[in-house]
């Protein structure tokens, strides 16, 4: 969308460079998004892409389970373009081949009990150039080397935030399910124990108790 205003155009008619730098990164679609899927539950997804568009789907799951999800994507005409079972997470890149809604699904209906906790990240199209002459045969400006190479390295830190946030989420629900456990195996141990001793008492006890013995004379 250009933008209309005095403000909007820097020396000869061209926009400051840090500008651009921060209008390329809304220039490309991406959607990400955590989800909870019950279980015995799908959830599904659209997306509007026209042809000839480059889109990389993305998930992992964060809680649940053993992590694992179903995934499928279909084209406009139903046609199954990436179909995965019980996987913790994956990465799938393709074309749109023609116009239309686009169709992806997350599945827990193989789960009877556990619900999941579900990210995605869907990228549709790629970033355009920051100016207009990088994908000429002129040099960039040094400036404008600049911005880009600051450009791609906060790309590159922009994943990196999300992959360990991820891992730290990840590891966070584990560490929880495992102290949950230790937790409901020492109250197991604690009852055990206490059901133990008191077991003991009573035979310690039945050792010492006075036992009566009766005798019975048979005449002849």
């Amino acid at each position: 969308m250009p933008l209309r205003g005095s403000w909007a155009a820097g020396p000869r008619g061209r926009l400051p460079p840090l500008l651009l730098v921060a209008l390329a990164a809304c220039a490309a679609r991406a959607s990400e998004i955590t989800f909870e899927l019950p279980d015995n539950a799908k959830q599904c997804f659209y997306e509007e892409i026209a042809q000839g568009t480059k889109c990389t789907l993305e998930f992992q799951v964060i809680t649940g389970g053993h992590y694992d999800v179903d995934c499928r994507l279909e084209d406009p005409d139903g046609i199954v373009l990436y179909k995965e079972m019980k996987k913790q997470y994956d990465s799938f890149t393709f074309t749109a081949s023609r116009n239309g809604t686009y169709k992806f699904c997350f599945s827990n209906e193989f789960s009877t009990f556990t619900h999941k906790t579900v990210y995605f990240d869907f990228q549709v199209g790629e970033d355009p150039p920051l100016f207009p002459s990088e994908n000429r045969v002129t040099a960039l400006t040094q400036m404008e080397s600049a911005c880009v190479s600051i450009h791609e390295a906060l790309k590159s830190v922009i994943d990196y935030q999300t992959h360990f946030r991820l891992r730290e989420a990840q590891g966070r629900s584990r560490a929880e399910d495992l102290n949950t456990r230790v937790a409901y195996w020492s109250i197991g141990e604690a009852i055990i124990l206490l059901v133990v001793s008191i077991g003991q008492v009573f035979l310690l006890k039945s050792f010492f108790s006075d036992k009566r013995t009766t005798t019975t004379r048979v005449g002849s």
